[in-house]
């Protein structure tokens, strides 16, 4: 009986949830946990991040094609309809799910791990890497990070409301090859994708369309304002407006801006470390020693 994790990523939806499930599995420590991962580039550098194997397997469908009847598995995705949902519930003999929709509930036979809900066989919590709530120096006056993807360059298109933040942008993974050519004119310096712990924990406002770098920045003591993407789920509404964190509806640049000079002095809540939590969890319900 093996035991395997899931997380759909990719050049169209980012890396929110490959960045989860290294936190995730990191935090397991010593685990055999081999990551299947929708996307070829990420696995191949997953050891990046602290994974030690993973596999591309490109659609979830190809799931039995490596995890077998009675495998466990932590599953990362919105991918399933309820019909195939129910059947990997059977399919493996434990099935925890990371959700962060705010209407899910959890159907008899799996456990779950949420932002939003409590209960039974759930856990509430966002994971988020104890290394951010390690107070670092804030030396970057102000940030920008777009996301991992930008598959339609909604970045360049929408080149002048983010030029007036005056910020320093952290490239995405995903990004295309030359396409920083074409950013460059618009922000104060430039850091590689490579740079991204530092300028993360380093910013003091920090803006963003990538739901788990506020969140990490929040915990790392900066101020984060969130873009909310319009093609992009509202997933993550309610706990940011739980946590305090500004949200600025597409890209309005009058109301960034605003929402920008606000946060000098908004009130943000504080984060749980939750991690830990999450790990004990699914200890408990993987039966991991």
């Amino acid at each position: 009986m093996r035991l395997f994790y899931y997380v759909h990523t990719g050049h169209r939806i980012g890396l929110d949830r490959f960045r989860r499930a290294a936190t995730i599995i990191r935090a397991l420590g010593d685990v055999d946990i081999p990551l299947l991962t929708s996307d070829f580039r990420i696995a191949s550098v997953a050891k990046d991040f602290g994974v030690k194997r993973s596999v591309g397997i490109d659609v979830v469908r190809n799931i039995p094609q490596i995890a077998h009847h009675g495998d466990k598995i932590i599953f990362d995705s919105d991918e399933i309809n309820p019909v195939m949902h129910q059947e990997m519930t059977e399919y493996f003999s434990t099935f925890v799910r990371v959700s962060d929709d705010p209407n899910a509930t959890k159907l008899p036979g799996e456990f779950l791990i949420s932002p939003y809900l409590e209960g039974e066989g759930i856990c509430q919590g966002v994971a988020v890497d104890d290394k951010y709530f390690e107070q670092q120096p804030k030396t970057i006056e102000k940030s920008f990070f777009f996301g991992d993807d930008d598959y339609e360059e909604d970045l360049f298109k929408n080149l002048d409301t983010f030029e007036a933040l005056e910020a320093d942008l952290i490239l995405g993974f995903y990004f295309f090859m030359n396409y920083e050519e074409k950013l460059a004119p618009a922000f104060k310096k430039m850091h590689e994708f490579e740079e991204y712990d530092e300028v993360v924990q380093g910013s003091k406002l920090f803006v963003t369309a990538s739901p788990q770098a506020a969140l990490e920045n929040l915990a790392s003591g900066g101020r984060p304002v969130f873009i909310q993407r319009p093609d992009y789920v509202r997933d993550f509404i309610p706990l940011f407006e739980s946590l305090n964190i500004p949200v600025v509806e597409g890209f309005d640049r009058s109301a960034l801006l605003t929402q920008l000079d606000a946060s000098i002095s908004h009130n943000y809540h504080q984060l749980e470390q939750s991690t830990q939590k999450i790990i004990k969890f699914l200890k408990a319900s993987l039966s991991l020693s």
